[in-house]
């Protein structure tokens, strides 16, 4: 088992990945639309998701620090399995059950489905550093490999993770909510056998990491994390609660229209993000991205919500047309935005203490998530999507005033 190749390893990582990728996706579909189908607001949808992305938080600062000490493989087992009990949890959830008892249960079927996720995502990315081939003579090909593998495991995910979406509008409109849920655990279940032949050491660390250095991070690795932050609430605001029922209230779409569009988005999203590397070179870059790119593509994304709410609250032309070109225009962007985050975390952090230090970047990452969330829903009721998309507007000017904070990579530094 242990003789397994750095690519091999690679690509059972990443179909593992893959295949948890698909279920989260469908997840969140069947979840939003199942309740708002009886009748829950946007707000109390919202609300579903607030262990989810709670446990996600804390699961990313203690996750990194158990792969780190014990393994990646083991925080890769231990996210796909509680992924399986989380859907086998949800089959039993039935339309009769008491508002109050549905709204808990669920909750604590998503804590759960949180801390699966981002121990599944932690495990996934933090092993990519520990088994691209080390090129000690060459510093800037070993970063530029480096760059090339993230954006495809990156781009690839989230394109499944459209897929995942239109999945979960066309289970629930076939099968059911229960009978979707328990088809998924059965197939992720699949997927978590082909990883028992991963090596046990991957990303353990040599010197059993103290629990204090969960919090001592560099300049750049802590700049970069708030910057994640603000970038994640920012598409989250309008994006997770707010745009779906937007679409289905307001519009009239289908909630398989819904799921497919949505999922069509984040397909683009995460072709453009694998796909950031060669344009980068067709542009005539063909080093890796550094400071200068974060900052770059979080100023172009800074205007793109604020043109959207403007269209909205002007009225210029069909709501649905802005909507839809907008949110387009938003997601090329966020892409190019969200691979080179990816990318950098890694250029800032060694192989050694990886996990440690994803861990912490995808903690933001987690609470950037919660955050817009909450946000997606309670502004929804307030001031429907153009104060949502007058938030996300917000929230990358943040992204970007942190993004000017950021010290070159250590790597970048060194001469080629």
């Amino acid at each position: 088992m242990r003789n397994l190749t750095a690519l091999q390893q690679y690509g059972i990582v990443t179909a593992n990945y893959w295949a948890f990728t698909l279920t989260d996706g469908a997840l969140r579909m069947l979840v939003v639309f199942h309740f708002h189908q009886l009748g829950y607001t946007t707000l109390e949808i919202a609300f579903l998701f607030l262990f989810y992305e709670f446990f996600g938080i804390v699961t990313n600062l203690y996750g990194g620090w158990l792969g780190a000490r014990f393994g990646l493989r083991l925080t890769l087992w231990a996210g796909t399995l509680l992924q399986v009990g989380a859907l086998l949890m949800l089959i039993p959830v039935a339309d009769s059950w008491p508002r109050w008892w549905s709204v808990a249960y669920v909750m604590v079927a998503q804590a759960i489905s949180g801390i699966a996720k981002d121990l599944n995502k932690m495990s996934a990315k933090s092993a990519i550093k520990t088994v691209v081939p080390e090129t000690p003579d060459d510093h800037s090909r070993g970063e530029t490999q480096l760059f090339q593998w993230v954006a495809i495991l990156t781009g690839s995910k989230n394109a499944l993770k459209g897929v995942g979406f239109f999945l979960g509008g066309v289970l629930l409109t076939s099968i059911g909510f229960n009978a979707a849920v328990g088809a998924m655990a059965a197939a992720l279940f699949l997927a978590f056998l082909m990883t028992l032949v991963l090596p046990g050491d991957i990303g353990r660390m040599k010197e059993k990491p103290a629990f204090t250095e969960l919090f001592s991070k560099s300049t750049g690795i802590n700049m970069l994390s708030l910057a994640r932050f603000f970038l994640f609430g920012a598409r989250d605001v309008w994006f997770v609660v707010a745009l779906p029922v937007f679409l289905q209230a307001a519009l009239g779409w289908q909630y398989w229209e819904v799921g497919g569009f949505m999922g069509l988005w984040v397909i683009g999203y995460g072709i453009v993000q694998g796909l950031v590397p060669a344009l980068r070179r067709s542009w005539g870059k063909s080093a890796p991205p550094g400071v200068s790119a974060v900052q770059f593509w979080s100023a172009v994304l800074t205007a793109i919500p604020g043109l959207i709410a403007i269209s909205l609250w002007r009225q210029l032309g069909n709501p649905g047309i802005a909507v839809v070109v907008g949110l387009a225009a938003f997601g090329v962007v966020f892409a190019m935005n969200s691979s080179i985050h990816s990318y950098m975390i890694l250029a800032y952090t060694e192989a050694e203490d990886v996990s440690l230090n994803v861990g912490f970047y995808y903690m933001a990452n987690a609470a950037g998530r919660l955050v817009g969330t909450l946000l997606s829903g309670a502004l929804f009721l307030v001031g429907g999507l153009q104060a949502c998309l007058w938030a996300s507007c917000l929230l990358v000017a943040l992204a970007f005033l942190s993004g000017t904070r950021l010290p070159a990579p250590p790597r970048q530094l060194q001469p080629a």
